[in-house]
């Protein structure tokens, strides 16, 4: 959750970096420490345990202090005194304090949350998974010996969301600013369910033959291959509630024009960049341009708008609602353009925004996402060799 929201913030160009207490405490004991390390009445381990909670806030401070806009501290801080110690930390320097509580009273949900996360974790590096995942087991019912819950009757002038069951229930309280506000929205729209994102480039169209930007082309007799080609491979994918999400132009929405039996809706916001005055010319004619401009495009290829129409931080701020409504769903394809979908896929695999740009995304090629614990495994996989671009 702490690395997701982390990586929303950041997105929405906050900039965020997530502190791990769990990555301080490792540094100091090692990868060995099974779940006796956790015991309440350990009282070794629990100095050690605090103070690199304090090492960690001192290097959130010093992030701070140095431009950083928001820092994510990622720990248990499941009892009154160590939510205490932030507490008093933070605000002896000025900084606005929000609490993100994450509660499950389902069997169910803590055991598939163990076996398909916790025993992924570098704590586990070392240790088979059946051993991790009961050794974690008993490391719940250490804290659970020591949990004290957030309640609006001691914390009630906190700010905090409480996440119930994996999103069931939410209770959000005495929320603070544009950035809590942006958090809770995002946590709200979470969810843990498996799924995937497969990522399609448009098939070739006749502009890519031209070697054009911009316009709305229809596909050539390869791209429509391709299209069809496409189609197969989603029907032998079988994948459960899939639905399809197209751009609203010709060679998007013609490219998943042979799938079979799924809803396919078309997004605005999917729509290929705005490349304003220079929409629909060729590589002679943008190499004609005034030099000054062309020195600005390749200077900084992120933050670059061209006239009359979109930067990639432009379209970073449109596909927003798509973020969020893919941080929701399940399955889903996209079929969209170069730019949306390095940004998208830029966005699930960690990237920065300047390295968005520079991500290689041909045609003839799937990109299945499938967000897994600690981050995204990507496959790839190409239907043909025929792209024209």
């Amino acid at each position: 959750m702490a690395k997701k929201l982390g990586r929303y913030l950041n997105w929405i160009s906050i900039q965020t970096k997530v502190f791990n207490v769990g990555e301080y405490r490792r540094k100091v004991v090692g990868t060995d420490k099974l779940h006796d390390f956790f015991r309440v009445d350990n009282e070794q381990a629990q100095a050690i345990r605090r103070q690199c909670a304090l090492t960690c806030l001192e290097d959130v401070s010093k992030w701070l202090s140095e431009g950083g806009q928001a820092a994510i501290f990622d720990a248990t801080n499941s009892t009154r005194e160590r939510r205490g110690l932030v507490l008093e930390f933070c605000l002896r320097r000025g900084y606005k304090v929000f609490f993100m509580e994450s509660v499950c009273t389902s069997s169910e949900i803590v055991s598939s949350n163990v076996k398909e996360v916790k025993v992924f974790s570098p704590d586990y590096k070392e240790v088979d998974k059946e051993t991790a995942y009961q050794d974690f087991v008993e490391r719940i019912r250490h804290y659970e010996e020591a949990y004290e819950p957030l309640t609006l009757d001691y914390d009630g002038d906190s700010s905090f969301i409480k996440i119930i069951n994996a999103g069931e229930q939410y209770l959000v309280n005495n929320i603070d600013g544009y950035l809590q506000s942006k958090a809770v929205y995002f946590l709200m729209n979470l969810h843990i369910r498996k799924r995937s994102i497969y990522l399609v480039r448009h098939g070739g169209s006749e502009d890519n033959l031209k070697k054009t930007i911009g316009g709305d082309s229809p596909l050539t007799a390869e791209g429509d291959k391709f299209a069809k080609a496409l189609a197969d491979f989603i029907d032998k994918q079988n994948v459960d509630d899939l639905q399809v999400w197209t751009s609203q132009l010709r060679r998007a929405v013609d490219t998943g024009k042979y799938i079979r039996k799924i809803p396919v809706e078309q997004w605005k916001a999917l729509d290929e960049m705005d490349y304003g005055l220079y929409d629909g010319m060729n590589e002679e004619e943008l190499s004609s341009i005034d030099p000054d401009e062309q020195a600005a495009m390749h200077a900084n290829k992120f933050l670059y708008r061209y006239p009359m129409g979109e930067s990639y931080s432009d379209m970073c701020a449109r596909l927003e609602p798509v973020i969020m409504e893919l941080e929701r769903s399940n399955n889903i394809l996209i079929i969209s353009h170069e730019a949306v979908i390095q940004i998208l896929m830029g966005y699930f695999t960690d990237h920065t925004s300047e390295e968005f740009p520079h991500l290689h995304i041909p045609h003839n090629t799937i990109f299945k996402l499938t967000p897994i614990a600690y981050g995204c495994r990507v496959e790839t996989f190409t239907l043909s060799q025929t792209a024209n671009s």
